[in-house]
């Protein structure tokens, strides 16, 4: 069973690279400086910042549908126009970390869960995807609860 995970669209925060640290703020985003290695994973890319890049922290709503499963959360992107999409292939960023899947149906509501070391993802994410009530599935760093990527049927 195939699957793509997507990196979010660039497109959604060009602008802010842009801004001052003072409009960032009354935006709830901050401009930061990466000071260590694999310290904040691009959403976009789907790979960490290089220690010494400035990325935008910001919060994001990633699970818009108006059920009880309804999040938001912060976010680093880097300012590239550089989408991820890997094919039946786990990304970068979250090859490095420990996962928590969440499985969701037609109706935005969850109906799989599951926690995976990112490097051994591919398996959980098939087992929910043989389920055909699996409509899409959302990747979480573990450790914070952060959203990290959409993953889609391929």
């Amino acid at each position: 069973m195939g699957f793509r995970i997507v990196g979010l669209e660039a497109a959604l925060f060009a602008d802010l690279h842009a801004l001052t640290d003072e409009a960032l703020e009354a935006k709830g985003a901050r401009r930061i400086r990466v000071e260590s290695e694999h310290a904040a994973p691009c959403r976009i890319a789907l790979d960490d910042a290089a220690v010494g890049e400035t990325v935008i922290l910001l919060n994001h709503t990633h699970q818009p549908a108006d059920t009880p499963y309804r999040q938001q959360g912060p976010i680093f992107v880097r300012e590239t126009t550089k989408r991820a999409n890997y094919l039946n292939a786990i990304a970068p960023a979250l090859a490095r970390r420990t996962l928590s899947l969440r499985g969701f149906g037609a109706q935005h509501m969850m109906i799989e869960a599951d926690l995976a070391d990112g490097k051994d993802a591919a398996a959980l994410i098939e087992r929910f995807f043989s389920n055909p009530d699996v409509a899409y599935i959302h990747a979480h760093y573990a450790r914070r609860g952060c959203f990290a990527a959409a993953i889609e049927r391929a």
